[in-house]
């Protein structure tokens, strides 16, 4: 008996003594493992976000973000990719192939009308088009010399009929697109000056819409000079600017001044893929973060000019080579104020103004729904956006 009493015991140490070993040498492994898995731990990886532009001074903010703050994201692997035209911007994002694009508000909701694959989720700039005459018309009118002073009054619009009376044609306006802020903004002056805005071939209005890329607008009012016809262009900067820089026409108004606001019209907005919006949340508002803050640092760079101004120069002109120096520096001129990167928070009023004329106008043929178009999470407070 005493034996057997023993032998348990034995037995009782023995089955301790292992559970204590098992029980250390499982500590000790998980210790190294959990060391090994810290010291060998891959950092986030980054989701790429691909945008989509147009060459213009609209979207100067995503080339400063780019350049500027795309190794401080965390979460986004931030990709540009240039379009030559809308069109091909429009094709492109609706096969669902980028995360964002930055579009023309009509262009955007007659794109979501077709597919509401995609949310809009703030704006690129406010303002920011402007027309301009070539030779021809600019004899008609005299302008004054200072920009600041050049407004949308009766002068441009009668010289625009003379030119339709006179030719019995219809004048030749290049828009970037017919679906396009500068038609709206076109279409609203014409018709507080009672003139007509034709958007075919076929009508028999004073003004007929064209679209011409925006990078081939000074070479239509070239064109029109040499045949000594009357023509002009309602684009985006600097597109406008080149023209007067180089020497072949004239800036007539800018668009802030047709249809004036306290912080500016909606013009460029910025659009998400619903895919990337469920898939990429953060990374997308991370893009869409820094690029308010790239908007701010070319306000104040356009205001304190200096190097930081050739510097901002030199990021342009690394990705478009045709916006020249003088034009870049006339666009952004702070006392012309006639675009701006301040409050690209949504802004559902100014989105519905736009669409009740471009409705008007029929630019547009379908109106859409601005509550569920819009992506309210995405609200950014910079020192000029307190909206």
């Amino acid at each position: 008996m005493r034996k057997s009493n023993s032998a348990q015991s034995t037995n009782k140490f023995i089955h301790a003594f292992l559970g204590l070993v098992f029980a250390t040498v499982l500590i000790f492994c998980s210790d190294c493992l959990f060391i090994n898995n810290t010291a060998f731990a891959s950092p986030l990886k980054k989701q790429p976000i691909k945008a989509l532009y147009i060459p213009l001074a609209d979207h100067y903010a995503a080339l400063v973000a780019y350049e500027r703050y795309r190794t401080q994201m965390k979460y986004a692997d931030f990709q540009l990719e240039q379009m030559k035209n809308w069109d091909l911007l429009r094709a492109y994002f609706q096969s669902g192939e980028a995360d964002m694009a930055f579009a023309m508000s009509p262009l955007a909701m007659d794109m979501y009308h077709e597919n509401p694959h995609f949310r809009w989720i703030g704006l690129m700039h406010r303002d920011g088009n402007a027309l301009a005459i070539n030779k021809i018309l600019d004899k008609e009118i005299k302008l004054p010399e200072r920009r600041q002073s050049r407004k949308p009054d009766k002068e441009v619009a009668a010289a625009l009929k003379h030119a339709f009376l006179k030719t019995k044609k219809s004048i030749q306006i290049g828009m970037p697109h017919i679906l396009s802020t500068h038609t709206v903004v076109l279409y609203h002056y014409l018709k507080e000056q009672g003139l007509r805005l034709g958007l075919s071939p076929s009508s028999e209005t004073e003004i007929f819409a064209i679209a011409v890329p925006p990078a081939k607008s000074p070479t239509f009012i070239k064109r029109k000079n040499n045949r000594a016809t009357p023509a002009a262009i309602e684009q985006s900067l600097p597109w406008v600017d080149i023209v007067e820089t180089g020497g072949f026409g004239h800036i007539a108004w800018y668009s802030k001044d047709v249809l004036p606001s306290q912080y500016g019209h909606i013009e460029c907005i910025t659009l998400a893929t619903n895919q990337a919006l469920s898939t990429k949340f953060r990374a997308t508002k991370e893009v869409m973060q820094y690029i308010h803050l790239a908007g701010q640092d070319i306000e104040q760079a356009r205001h304190e000019g200096g190097e930081k101004m050739e510097v901002l120069v030199n990021i342009i002109q690394k990705h478009i080579k045709a916006h020249t120096r003088d034009a870049i520096i006339a666009s952004l001129n702070p006392k012309l104020n006639v675009i701006n990167y301040n409050h690209l928070n949504i802004d559902k009023p100014g989105l519905k103004l736009i669409m009740g004329l471009a409705l008007n106008g029929g630019i547009l043929k379908n109106a859409i729904n601005i509550d569920t178009f819009a992506d309210q999470r995405f609200v950014f407070t910079t020192s000029n956006n307190n909206q």
